[in-house]
């Protein structure tokens, strides 16, 4: 048998000071100019599997390790990032972990700077590297004012003018909205075929790339091996799959579409009665009122003169492009920004006139990245640390740890957990000070499906006690799944607003997989076909 890119024989690998293995035993074999997806439970080993192919793992997260790893004939184990860079490109989760430099094109050379390589021959591959990823406008830009989609084409840039053999990436889409994932996920598929690179790329977001893989790693619950195959086979098999191919599965379609295109044919067969509910009207009370809101950074504008109103048990999905103004816009609720022009109201308190101290009495703010909020020593102790800050007397924390998973987690270190984790651990040390209103900014990053729809039910439940929930988000089927009302920002703006099967069944954008198979407003999920199914006459 010729030798693999890629291999892992009896992989064996657990973190600095603990006890628990991040994987165990793993066998993996991958060939050259495979497109492979990887993916799995939340907190199952994906990002730690990945990082032994370079080398960060063991070198930069530190730990124990065993068995054998093979790149390009190459040790990473041995050898190191460094030495791996050449043969293996790796995009982190957040792009901008890796800039080094502000400027497109510095960062294009820093690496081959690291390398020593000639000045000639570092400009010839920047040329082609801002050929290849349609860049070649964006070379003087500073990187701080590129989209997140922008953002990402660079950090791959960057990579690649070393011309690796194997592209590594780490949730590349998990920051992107709909579009901007997909000119990132086509392009890794056009170097995939158009260089030959084997391209090895981790994604809970199903529905953006299966169609993309020519072969599907998943990684079970850990303790468990590795099971790979071709995407249809390993999709029948995994608990967890895109809406569409839940569908397919549940009205046993064959063999398995996993695009549109390929479901239509199964759709003239069907014949439904949709469910029609009654969309839930504004509530007359208010306790978020957004009043002509600009704000600019430094000249920028993020809001111009935007209005919203929110009552007391909304679940309001805030959608929009990269850069439309969804955090801006949640900073100002919380009182983190205050209006250049215009006002914000919570709860009839004008946010330039009361403390965040008093604001953060009434609402809850889980940003883009929760660690930023963790910092005690265990997951308990950061619930106990959040009910004396507020001055709120115990309470019995094992039922915030259960409604959310974290049982299990309760005496770990919360910066120790994987990104899912820490979200719901950041989202329950909010939520046990009881806000009456809570805000999520990209909640669903680094959770799977599993823990997305766990996830939903409990803020749709938050809405049943009278909590108004504003969650910030490119995930369309979490929104399809939970939301009752969808905002749609604009650049700033609000380009649309209306119940939730309203406005998403007519954006070509922000429409989930099964309101784009059946065009119908009443038809936003899996489950929205099999009721309407049910229901034939």
């Amino acid at each position: 048998m010729h030798e693999a890119i890629l291999s892992l024989h009896g992989v064996t690998f657990a973190y600095r000071d603990s006890e628990i293995l991040a994987l165990r035993d793993v066998n993996l074999r991958i060939e050259e100019g495979q497109f492979v997806l990887v993916v799995g439970p939340s907190g199952s080993g994906k990002s730690t599997l990945l990082r032994t192919v370079n080398g960060l793992v063991p070198h930069f997260s530190g730990g124990r390790i065993s068995g054998n790893v093979r790149v390009a004939g190459h040790d990473p184990i041995a050898e190191g990032p460094h030495a791996m860079s050449p043969m293996v490109g790796f995009v982190h989760q957040d792009p901008e972990s890796q800039f080094v430099v502000d400027r497109v094109e510095d960062e294009l050379a820093f690496a081959m700077e690291n390398q020593g390589l000639p000045q000639a021959l570092m400009q010839a591959r920047i040329e082609e590297v801002l050929t290849q990823l349609n860049m070649t406008h964006l070379r003087q830009r500073r990187i701080t004012t590129l989209s997140a989609g922008e953002k990402q084409r660079v950090a791959i840039g960057s990579v690649l003018t070393l011309q690796p053999q194997v592209l590594v990436l780490d949730e590349p889409t998990s920051q992107l909205d709909p579009q901007a994932a997909e000119e990132v996920l086509i392009t890794c598929r056009q170097l995939n075929r158009d260089l030959g690179l084997t391209v090895v790329l981790s994604e809970h977001r199903l529905e953006r790339v299966v169609q993309h893989a020519d072969r599907v790693i998943y990684l079970p619950a850990l303790d468990e091996p590795p099971a790979s195959g071709k995407p249809r086979e390993m999709l029948m098999q995994i608990p967890f799959a895109p809406p569409l191919v839940q569908l397919a599965k549940a009205l046993h379609w064959e063999p398995i579409p996993l695009t549109i295109e390929a479901a239509q044919p199964f759709c003239t067969e069907l014949q439904l009665r949709p469910v029609k509910r009654r969309s839930r009207q504004h509530p007359e009370a208010t306790c978020i009122e957004v009043r002509d809101l600009w704000y600019d950074y430094h000249g920028i504008e993020a809001l111009r003169g935007l209005n919203l109103r929110a009552g007391p048990g909304e679940l309001i999905a805030l959608m929009g492009r990269n850069g439309s103004g969804k955090t801006t816009l949640l900073k100002h609720l919380v009182g983190l920004l205050c209006p250049k022009r215009g006002e914000v109201r919570i709860n009839g308190s004008d946010t330039r006139q009361v403390s965040i101290d008093a604001l953060i009495e009434h609402v809850g703010y889980v940003p883009q990245d929760p660690s930023s909020l963790l910092f005690a020593d265990t997951v308990r102790q950061e619930l106990e640390f959040t009910r004396r800050a507020h001055g709120l007397p115990p309470v019995d924390t094992n039922l915030w740890l259960t409604r959310l998973g974290l049982a299990g987690l309760a005496e770990r270190y919360p910066r120790a957990l994987s990104v899912g984790e820490r979200q719901r651990a950041a989202l329950a040390a909010i939520l046990v000070a009881e806000p009456s209103v809570l805000l999520l900014d990209e909640p669903t990053r680094g959770l799977d499906p599993g823990e997305k729809e766990a996830l939903a039910d409990f803020l749709r439940q938050q809405t049943t006690q009278g909590r108004t929930v504003v969650l910030a988000t490119h995930d369309v089927e979490l929104a399809a799944q939970a939301a009752q009302r969808v905002v749609i920002l604009d650049r700033g703006r609000v380009l649309a607003d209306g119940p939730a099967r309203e406005v998403m069944s007519l954006s070509e954008e922000f429409s989930p997989q099964v309101s784009r198979l059946f065009r119908d407003p009443w038809l936003l999920t899996a489950q929205d076909v099999m009721e309407a199914r049910s229901s034939e006459s």
